[in-house]
């Protein structure tokens, strides 16, 4: 775990430098852009970094250091070290832009305890007593933001791979990045559309395609591209990358799962998100599928009127948890997640990848998916 916590604040510091350089150009430009900055310091501020860990021990896994060697260490840190420390910064750029914009297109007012980007915006129109909506402004500048934050992670992305010594590693890398972003992208516009227009599809297919939207727009992003990306930049092998990417998916995809669950039954002290959030937004995920499929048709049918409802009483969100529960959706969607561990670690028991790599990917499933915000 040392070695992982040593990564976490090489991102950190490096987030940091880079940040410091954008401050000046954007504030040369004009004052009034300093919350730019400002917000962004404090979005890409502490997390999971999940993505940047799964990144670093993907490349790790596959470049071939001797037993005990540590990377680390400043006398002996590899040339490649920096490369795949700011290729991990920038997945951490990226994933703060993707929640900016996911937080607009939910219309969610907190992330991690804290107003969301948009809603900063609007109070910042609503303190300077601005002409128009302060809503249209706060989504706005928001998106604007979510912008310049992907232009952000490409620029490290870019500034990481240019001083690989291996330029065949550069190229894997950038194109691994580049699938990341067309995935995620497709994933979210799933997800708005079937939020929308579920009601256009056959039932039998509503579980399908729940499934489909955790795949791409969280589960190959959030760990199995991040291993691919720390593996290309080590030049693994084919059969290497294709272990990593069959334990990340399933494991991607308990993850979104449980993640899930925590959207509609976690504790909000602990997750900084209202309770019940994800039925207040609406979202068709695989517990909700399940829940549907299960209920009988007099409770499917208040299911369907009230999920997607903003002005949710307490009282409201209860009764449909309790809905959800007793329909045994959450028992059987704790049993696929376990189910995708499993699948997971049998992936790398006997992959071609280092020992030290190995237990740590078994450390991070863990942590993952058993996590509760």
């Amino acid at each position: 775990m040392a070695e992982s916590t040593r990564l976490v604040d090489l991102v950190q510091a490096d987030i940091d430098r880079f940040l410091d350089e954008r401050e000046p150009m954007l504030t040369g430009i004009a004052p009034d852009l300093a919350p730019f900055i400002d917000f962004s310091r404090e979005f890409l501020r502490g997390g999971k970094r999940f993505r940047a860990l799964f990144c670093y021990w993907g490349w790790q896994a596959t470049s071939g250091h001797a037993p005990g060697f540590d990377p680390m260490s400043s006398e002996t840190a590899p040339s490649d070290l920096a490369s795949v420390v700011l290729a991990a910064s920038a997945l951490e750029v990226f994933h703060a832009a993707a929640l900016v914009h996911d937080d607009i297109m939910d219309n969610s007012d907190t992330r991690r305890g804290r107003p969301s980007a948009h809603k900063r915006f609007e109070s910042m129109h609503a303190e300077g007593n601005w002409i128009g909506s302060a809503s249209t402004f706060g989504s706005s500048a928001a998106l604007l933001l979510g912008d310049l934050l992907l232009s952000w992670s490409d620029e490290l992305f870019e500034s990481g791979t240019s001083c690989l010594p291996s330029r065949s590693a550069a190229i894997a890398a950038r194109a691994e990045f580049n699938r990341m972003r067309t995935d995620v992208t497709a994933g979210q516009f799933l997800d708005i559309l079937d939020e929308r227009a579920w009601r256009s599809f056959p039932e039998p297919d509503l579980l399908g395609r729940a499934h489909r939207v955790i795949v791409y727009k969280s589960a190959k992003y959030s760990i199995e591209a991040p291993l691919a990306i720390g593996a290309a930049l080590a030049g693994a092998s084919a059969e290497q990358i294709s272990a990593l990417r069959h334990f990340g998916l399933p494991l991607g995809i308990a993850y979104q799962l449980r993640d899930d669950l925590l959207g509609v039954f976690g504790d909000p002290d602990i997750t900084g998100k209202p309770a019940g959030d994800d039925l207040r937004e609406g979202k068709r995920t695989v517990l909700i599928a399940l829940a549907r499929a299960a209920l009988p048709a007099s409770s499917r049918r208040t299911l369907d009127e009230l999920l997607g409802d903003e002005d949710l009483s307490e009282q409201q969100v209860r009764m449909l948890q309790a809905s959800i529960r007793d329909s045994g959706a959450v028992e059987k969607v704790e049993r696929i997640i376990a189910h995708n561990v499993t699948l997971a670690l049998s992936a790398i028991a006997d992959a071609p990848i280092s020992t030290a790599a190995r237990a740590q990917l078994e450390s991070l499933a863990d942590t993952a998916t058993r996590r509760i915000a």
